[in-house]
């Protein structure tokens, strides 16, 4: 989180892969579906693909902007959250620095401030299980 906006979430993880493996886990549904949630997530902007929650439900997304290997970004709940997920992928040493935004939070709204203190909470934990994920896929 930062102090410039406070609705904003910001999360980096080192993963021990090359931006190209790391992009796969980002966009490669079977991969995606291993550390975080199932879904049709593919690198097409105008692509609508929804993400199964769990207990939270499925969630719509469309995708938003792309450069390949380096940025994915796209919409998170729109008509409940409405927020919007960026993906950064720096190359660093032999591996990847990945940098996550989750931004648009309403932090008025009881939904918008629970999924905000929850989704702060979680990421992090989301985010270490990528390079598992990748090693468990043989990445």
């Amino acid at each position: 989180m930062t102090a410039t906006d406070p609705s904003v979430i910001h999360c980096d993880q080192f993963i021990a892969h090359p931006p190209a493996v790391v992009w796969k886990a980002l966009t490669d549904p079977d991969l995606h579906a291993r550390w975080w949630a199932a879904g049709d997530v593919r690198p097409v902007v105008g692509h609508r693909f929804t993400l199964d929650m769990g207990p939270w439900g499925q969630q719509a997304c469309e995708v938003l902007a792309v450069e390949p290997e380096r940025l994915l970004r796209y919409s998170f709940a729109p008509g409940s959250l409405d927020t919007t997920i960026t993906w950064q992928l720096h190359p660093e040493g032999a591996g990847t620095r990945l940098f996550l935004e989750h931004a648009g939070f309403d932090l008025d709204s009881p939904l918008g401030k629970a999924a905000f203190e929850g989704m702060g909470r979680g990421w992090p934990d989301v985010l270490g299980r990528i390079e598992p994920a990748l090693a468990a896929a043989g990445r």
